[in-house]
Order: structure tokens, then C-alpha cells, then sequence
């Protein structure tokens, strides 16, 4: 049945023809919108939602999550919120309690998340392996991330496990782990970072993955300076993430490239680590996404509004450039630009309706839950 929704006070396209349309109407037939424009104008559907004079924009698309987990990482954070500083390591704990959970187990929290996710404006999601760490656990992992979420990376490439020597480990990702994985996933990941992967091994995962058809990301520049942003460009890669350190060649590298600079400024606060450069990228011409990072160790929200709020409150985005970054940006990262993080005639009617008049709200009113209706793939989901 298709949809009218009318009554729209402020509707956020992300389309460059479209653009900001005040008393606005969009159509929803089926999966798709099949009309957007002025609300006096609207043609007639089989059902009509007035919705008040409340902002919409896209659903929230977040394309960097970690969901295939079970543990819990309490006492990490509260250490770390007493001075501690952040290891990559931790991520152990939480490999050493994925391998030990049920498919149930892990299938609930996946399901728990994604819905708390959706029911805060999130339409299309990203997760990622990474808590296996051996042949028969990535291998769960894939094939349980594949149920819930929109878009599922291989991670094998997280963290070097105990007893392994990292050449031998990346020899087990880039063979038996990998042929395993590829048919259930279409990206694979990398932590290219100082107690994770160099930079060869880096490469020779991706490479690897790029072989096998699946698209690139890189976990990059998050700790230290490093190589994350340097390989990512240089392979092609869909996105980088992280980019907490970026020197001005790295800047320059991703604004001359079409590798996306995906920012996960809540996993920044939660380690307590500097929050990324955004206006540096955007001046340049770089194309920033914003992610949540959903992880138990790191960075445990699934609130792209939070990271929206922070993104304009502390790292000095506007707050169109923000939600086009969580919306469109993430969506970029995912090579999905045109269907999804865009409200225009042929997209995913993916619709994120706000309790508030315009999306300034989503930073004047930070940590207030302003999600007022979601429509997901065209179907409501709140």
C-alpha cells in the first residue's frame, strides 16, 4: 500500500536538487518513495500519516558497528574513566566470552541492539566479525551478523589472539578463515594499528579480501599516527575509520580520493582520546561519515543522535554537515549512496521523523530522545 505523509515542517533530502523543503510531503509505495514535493501538491495514496509540522531526514545509516559479541567490558571503562589508558588488548575479553556464548546467545544481542538501534532513527546497518578470531567462530559470527544486519564485514584482522604470532595469524585470515567467511560477508576490515597489524600485514589482508571480490575498510589512525589512512587510499578502500590522527598529507590523500574519512567521535570520548579533525576534512573536500561504533568495549551506544549531538557540539560541524554525514556520509562509506541516506523518487523509503520542527534540534537538545517515527525499507518500525 503506498503512504502519504504530509504535514512535513522540514525535509531533509540530502539531494543536491531537492535540498530543504519546508512544507513538505514525500510518498511511500512499497520499499521506495515514489513522490517528494510540496505538500499542497501531494497526489492522493491509500493511506495518509499527517505528521504535525515534525522535521524528517533520512534514517540514520551506521556504517561501522560491532554486534556479534557477548560479555561485558564494565569494569575496562570504569578503569579507564580512572586514568587508565585504552588498549586495543581488551578486545581479548570479549573474544574469550564470544567463543563461549550460545548462537542464541549471540543472535539476542544482535536483535537487542539492531532494535534499540531502529527504534533511534537507524534504518540500515553495518556489523562486523572480529570476536571470533578463529576458523569455526568468524565463520558464526558471519553467518549470525548476516540475519540481522544490512552489511556484514570481515574482521579476522581485530587483534593478534593468544598463542599466535601475528605472520601466522594474518596467513590463517588470508587463507582458511577467509575462504570461509567470503561467502557470507562483503567487506573485509583491518586494525591497522600499533598493537594490532602493520602495515604489510595490513595490505596482505586486504589484498587477500580484495581477491575474493569484497569490498575494502580500513580501522585506521586511531591510536597514533600511522599507516591506516596512507593504505586505505592507496588500495581503494571504501572507507577509513577512526582517523583520530590524520597529518595534513592524510588529509590531502583523502580528499583527493574516494575513500570516505569515517568519524566514531563516541569511541573517541570513551577512550578519552582527542576527537578527529572534521572541519580539517571538510575544508579540504574530504567526504566524513559519522559512526557509532556500537561496540562493549569502546564505544557501547547505538545512538547515531548522540554522536550527531557531539559531532556538532565539540568538534565544530554545522548540523546539516553532521546528519548529511551520518545519513549520506555512512551510506558513502557503504557504496550505497544512491538508495540509501537520501530521500529523493526511487530511494529506500528509509525515514527518520523528529519530535521537533527542524534537525537543529538534534544538537540544541542534546541527549533528549527525539525520534518520533521510523519507517524502515518502507515499512514502519516505530
Amino acid at each position: 500500500m503506498s503512504v502519504l505523509l504530509t504535514g512535513i515542517g522540514e525535509l531533509t533530502t540530502n539531494s543536491d536538487e531537492l535540498g530543504i523543503l519546508s512544507d513538505a510531503a514525500l510518498v511511500i509505495d512499497g520499499t521506495h518513495v515514489a513522490w517528494i514535493g510540496p505538500a499542497a501538491s501531494a497526489p492522493a495514496a491509500d493511506t495518509a500519516v499527517s505528521l504535525d509540522g515534525r522535521a524528517v531526514l533520512p534514517g540514520w545509516v551506521d556504517s561501522h558497528t560491532h554486534l556479534v559479541f557477548a560479555g561485558d567490558r564494565t569494569a575496562e571503562f570504569g578503569a579507564r574513566m580512572a586514568g587508565e589508558p585504552y588498549r586495543a588488548g581488551g578486545i581479548a575479553v570479549t573474544v574469550g566470552a564470544t567463543r563461549a556464548a550460545s548462537d542464541s546467545e549471540l543472535s539476542a544481542v544482535l536483535e537487542r541492539h539492531i532494535a534499540e538501534a531502529v527504534s533511534q532513527g537507524t534504518t540500515y546497518i553495518e556489523t562486523k566479525t572480529g570476536y571470533g578470531l578463529d576458523v569455526p567462530n568468524e565463520l558464526r559470527s558471519a553467518r549470525l551478523a548476516g540475519a540481522y544486519a544490512d552489511a556484514v564485514t570481515f574482521l579476522g584482522a581485530h587483534l593478534v589472539p593468544q598463542g599466535w604470532d601475528a605472520d601466522s595469524y594474518v596467513d590463517l585470515v588470508c587463507g582458511p578463515m577467509l575462504d570461509a567467511v567470503a561467502p557470507h560477508v562483503q567487506w573485509i576490515d583491518v586494525f591497522c594499528e600499533t598493537g594490532a597489524f602493520d602495515a604489510s600485514q595490513s595490505r596482505a589482508v586486504l589484498t587477500a579480501g580484495a581477491a575474493r571480490g569484497l569490498g575494502l575498510r580500513v580501522h585506521g589512525n586511531q591510536l597514533d599516527y600511522g599507516p591506516g589512512v596512507r593504505l586505505a587510499v592507496e588500495l581503494g578502500a571504501a572507507s577509513v575509520d577512526h582517523c583520530t590522527y590524520l597529518t595534513k598529507s592524510d588529509v590531502d590523500d583523502l580528499a583527493s580520493s574516494e575513500t570516505v574519512a569515517t568519524l566514531l567521535p563516541a569511541c573517541d570520548l570513551s577512550t578519552r582520546q582527542p576527537l578527529p579533525d572534521a572541519q580539517a576534512l571538510l575544508n579540504a573536500g574530504a567526504t566524513v561519515a559519522l559512526a557509532s561504533n556500537c561496540n562493549p568495549g569502546s564505544s557501547y551506544t547505538t545512538s547515531m543522535a548522540y554522536c550527531v549531538a557531539t559531532a556538532v557540539l565539540q568538534m565544530k560541524m554545522s548540523v546539516a554537515e553532521a546528519v548529511r554525514a551520518a545519513t549520506w556520509g555512512g551510506a558513502r562509506a557503504l557504496r550505497r549512496e544512491n538508495e540509501i541516506g537520501i530521500l529523493t523518487p526511487g530511494a529506500r523509503a528509509d525515514i527518520h521523523v523528529l519530535n521537533a520542527p527542524s534537525i537543529t534540534h538534534l544538537a540544541y537538545r542534546p541527549g533528549v530522545p527525539l525520534t518520533h517515527s521510523v519507517w524502515r525499507a518502507g515499512t514502519r518500525a516505530r
